[in-house]
């Protein structure tokens, strides 16, 4: 899945670039605004919003010399935009509930790298970090059982690679002390997994 626009796993083209636009905003936004924000030639996302007009899927109103285009959300194809538009948000919600059926809870966990971005590509990893409980060995079937599930389910759930890393708060204080990149990502783009933050369990660790 193209973590950048996931949409395109079913729209390949444009397309899901200015859907994912539209979808984002209910602010009127004219052509050059949507070419701006999508990145592309304004030629061809013109001729998108011309024919996603005159499926009604989106509304243009004049507004003297520009047109001001918005997503039509009571047309019937508009919800199967704005799912599609999230994909990437259906991802860790799925990841959440799975860890919320695990026999050992993870003290915390957070997706973080560019699938917390959403800058990567098909061929980006989903890198999730997970806070295993101080009182359970690495080995524990329970838990080791449920990462290699976790593992599965998100590749069959993206078609990425899952990259899970596993640590103990007190490998997280540790890790927290030495100034790792680890912990830089996980501060500047940790989607939250777990109510407790990954970096969370480290205050405990230290006491």
């Amino acid at each position: 899945m193209d973590l950048s626009n996931p949409a395109r796993a079913v729209v390949p083209t444009l397309d899901a670039a200015v859907l994912a636009v539209l979808v984002g905003t209910n602010r009127p936004l004219t052509g050059r605004d949507v070419q701006r924000l999508c990145g592309h030639s304004q030629g061809r996302v013109q001729a998108i919003l011309n024919r996603m007009t005159d499926h009604g899927l989106v509304d243009v109103v004049e507004a003297g010399p520009a047109r001001l285009y918005t997503l039509n959300r009571e047309h019937v194809a508009a919800e199967a935009a704005v799912t599609l538009s999230n994909l990437r948000g259906r991802l860790f919600e799925r990841i959440r509930t799975h860890l919320e059926q695990w026999p050992v809870p993870p003290v915390a966990a957070a997706v973080f790298g560019s699938a917390a971005r959403g800058d990567g590509t098909p061929d980006s990893d989903i890198d999730v970090l997970v806070v295993r409980p101080a009182n359970i060995d690495p080995d524990d079937p329970r838990w080791g059982g449920a990462v290699d599930d976790l593992s599965r389910a998100i590749a069959r759930w993206s078609g990425n690679h899952a990259s899970i890393i596993q640590a103990t708060p007190k490998q997280i204080a540790e890790m927290i002390k030495r100034g790792e990149p680890i912990v830089v990502a996980l501060r500047e783009d940790a989607v939250p997994l777990t109510e407790t933050h990954v970096l969370a369990p480290s205050r405990r660790a230290r006491q």
